[in-house]
């Protein structure tokens, strides 16, 4: 038996077949930890929402106990490679992915980042990336070196990977997002470079050990991206791609969104300038566009134009008191029913407590019971 044992039953609980992220959420609310859902009797499992005879069976068949035995497994390997699996009621899941309704349950993690950095951006675009492309994504991440940011991408061909490249020469972390295992470096042509990334940055997964690179593991894969990051960049994309795939889920994250513009009639940025003709994205030219977007200018900080992000201790709030700042945090206003689904705090409990931090200046209400940080 592994030394951890809730981490053993958390993992086993995401092993196995046919019970994906929000169903580990229903069964965890119900059953209160990985352990009770994993050794919770049949007749008890049927009165949870959401379960039928196959969910039963996965919990009590044969599937649960090879999912126990790759757990332990897998806990091995962890430990052996210096991997992180972080389930998402732990502290150290990112909080920036934490809030989203369609997070991943669970995480393999392996470098020396921080996933909850002050400042995150991801970089991305198309595998076809021409030398305009490549040009502007390494003059984009010179320009952020001022604020230390964590670069976030794909790992993949094209502006992937050059963002990642000229993230490591800066000498600013960078993460990759894989659609694998953390054994199967996709393409393998990058495995130098994913070496390096786990000495300056990391390496991250939603995907198990030995995972291969399916075609419907990367859509999953770009709202890790989307989601773990302040802002998205998009350099270059055709009009359809993955580049596009994860720019709309940033947008439905509430996260800002940037394109670079590019040449008509180039195939390579058809879906930046659409981002920009349609409003979706705000356009890029110079590391002024991106720090005015994300607030990150002290300069302008200063003058007013721009509200900063303030900073609290935790050791100055209650445990619930401070889930509410950090929620409030990563967004400009939010409304008191979704701060509470956010913060997973009950919303009589929420009202009160915004009640407090408001007289306390920490928050300032607004109409429509929609709230920020003051």
């Amino acid at each position: 038996m592994p030394h951890d044992d809730t981490l053993f039953h958390e993992l086993a609980l995401t092993l196995l077949p046919g019970i994906g992220p929000q169903l580990t959420r229903q069964l965890m609310s119900y059953g209160g930890s990985a352990k009770a859902v994993l050794t919770m009797p049949p007749g008890k499992l049927r009165r949870i929402p959401g379960v039928g005879d196959v969910t039963v069976q996965a919990l009590t068949g044969k599937a649960r106990e090879a999912a126990l035995r790759k757990a332990e497994a897998d806990l091995k390997k962890a430990e052996k490679d210096n991997v992180a699996i972080i389930f998402y009621t732990s502290k150290r899941f990112p909080t920036r992915l934490k809030q989203l309704a369609d997070a991943p349950v669970i995480l393999y993690y392996q470098g020396t980042a921080d996933l909850n950095a002050p400042k995150t951006v991801a970089i991305v675009g198309t595998r076809q990336a021409t030398d305009y492309g490549r040009e502007q994504t390494e003059r984009l991440v010179a320009g952020l070196l001022p604020h230390r940011p964590l670069v976030v991408s794909g790992l993949a061909y094209g502006i992937d990977i050059v963002a990642h490249r000229a993230a490591l020469q800066h000498g600013l972390d960078t993460v990759g997002v894989m659609a694998t295992g953390l054994d199967i470096i996709y393409p393998a042509a990058h495995r130098k470079t994913a070496e390096k990334m786990r000495e300056q940055g990391g390496l991250l997964t939603e995907f198990p050990f030995g995972t291969p690179p399916d075609r419907y593991n990367f859509p999953a894969r770009n709202r890790i991206i989307a989601g773990l990051s302040d802002g998205t960049v998009v350099v270059e994309a055709a009009i359809k791609g993955g580049a596009l795939i994860t720019a709309e889920l940033a947008l439905s994250y509430d996260r800002d969104v940037l394109a670079v513009p590019g040449n008509l009639g180039s195939v390579a940025s058809e879906g930046c300038n659409a981002l920009i003709r349609s409003n979706k994205a705000a356009l890029y030219s110079c590391p002024k566009d991106l720090e005015e977007q994300l607030n990150w200018d002290a300069a302008l900080h200063q003058s007013g134009k721009f509200r900063p992000t303030p900073s609290y201790s935790a050791d100055d709030f209650t445990a619930e008191e401070f889930a509410l700042i950090t929620v409030l945090a990563t967004v400009k206003e939010v409304h008191m029913d979704e701060l509470a689904w956010k913060a997973q705090l009950p919303i009589h409990a929420v009202a009160s407590l915004l009640l407090a931090l408001e007289f306390r200046g920490v928050v300032k209400a607004l109409p429509g019971k929609r709230f920020l940080l003051h």
